[in-house]
């Protein structure tokens, strides 16, 4: 432990002591967000000492932000959110580690940019991203610490935690949710964000001192205008579930997928008792390949053929050059299958093996 000073009135309390606070330098928390939820939550965890923090925003500082992001002054309007948050908390504690991600969270990133985090906090204001934040979560079995805003009232909740319910599974997705309105659009009160942000923080604090109960299957509603809070339990959907992980999974990740396998790791494979592999090219291709466990399915008649395969039952598949096999392994993971693998380069790079 760096500073033992800085954080002696935390250190004394029980529940934290010298082993939390060591607990709170190891950790790696990811805020996808800068705006009003992120600011409390960023200003928090660095001065509670979390060790290692990310931030993802690709927007850029305005004055309309200016009542709520605490962050912020006049002369940052016109710069880089994630930057100008990182330099701000650094200022406040030097000794953490920050990532400043500037650029929004998407599909095509997201993998990438949450490798080596153990929390996710979203501080976003879209639907859509929001369930892209829960869908890679929840296959990565990150917790995912939840928050909205709206005129007076603001929610809280954690998801994806412990095996716990997901944020599917208390927002199913319907048509029409990307016009749910922002706050640019129906406006906030400024303290607002940055209580239910605090909230956040302390969800976060929780989590990684293993302390309290975490709101998992809870939502906290808040409603600043008459000072009321109310509490709803929400129970686990295991199709919204499973929903996500097909989702995350199937982001892509700019490297090699380890479902991708290796002329090495699919002869092995195909030696391993209980294993269907599946042969997908078209019934005159060569060279054959033989095997007990090997049978021939071409990919125009697999969507017939799945209704015979168990979900959780290990599958390889594999065809000339690897395309129709990786179409065909999209095609069972979004089906709901759960273990599936393909030859990443086809039988022709068995070539020499089959010699």
């Amino acid at each position: 432990m760096t500073n033992s000073k800085r954080y002696s009135r935390q250190i004394i309390l029980p529940e934290v002591g010298k082993m939390g606070q060591q607990k709170l330098l190891n950790a790696r928390v990811l805020v996808i967000g800068a705006g009003g939820l992120g600011c409390p939550v960023l200003q928090n965890l660095a001065s509670a000492g979390v060790g290692n923090i990310g931030i993802v925003d690709g927007d850029v500082v305005d004055e309309t932000n200016l009542h709520r992001q605490l962050l912020y002054s006049l002369k940052d309007c016109g710069n880089s959110k994630a930057e100008t948050a990182k330099k701000v908390i650094l200022e406040l504690n030097p000794e953490i580690n920050v990532t400043a991600f500037s650029e929004f969270f998407t599909a095509k990133n997201a993998t990438q940019i949450v490798d080596g985090y153990q929390i996710i906090v979203d501080c976003t204001d879209a639907i859509a991203v929001r369930y892209l934040i829960n869908d890679i979560s929840v296959a990565k079995s990150i917790p995912m610490v939840y928050a909205s805003i709206h005129k007076f009232e603001g929610q809280v909740s954690v998801f994806n935690y412990e095996n716990g319910p997901s944020y599917r599974c208390l927002f199913p997705e319907q048509e029409g949710l990307k016009a749910v309105p922002n706050c640019a659009d129906s406006g906030v009160l400024g303290v607002l964000p940055n209580t239910i942000g605090t909230f956040q923080a302390t969800e976060v604090l929780k989590i990684i001192l293993e302390i309290g109960t975490v709101l998992s299957g809870k939502l906290l509603i808040y409603d600043a205008l008459n000072f009321q809070t109310q509490i709803i339990s929400f129970a686990k959907n295991p199709k919204a579930i499973e929903k996500g992980i097909i989702n995350g999974r199937l982001l892509p990740n700019g490297k090699k997928s380890v479902e991708d396998l290796t002329p090495e790791g699919f002869l092995e494979k195909c030696n391993q008792l209980g294993i269907v592999v599946i042969d997908v090219r078209e019934l005159d291709e060569t060279p054959e390949f033989k095997g007990e466990n090997v049978i021939r399915i071409p990919l125009s008649m697999l969507e017939d053929y799945r209704k015979k395969l168990n979900k959780n039952q290990e599958i390889v598949l594999f065809c000339q050059t690897g395309q129709r096999s990786l179409a065909a392994m999209n095609y069972l993971q979004k089906s709901g299958f759960v273990g599936v693998f393909h030859l990443g380069k086809g039988i022709e790079s068995l070539k020499n093996q089959l010699q």
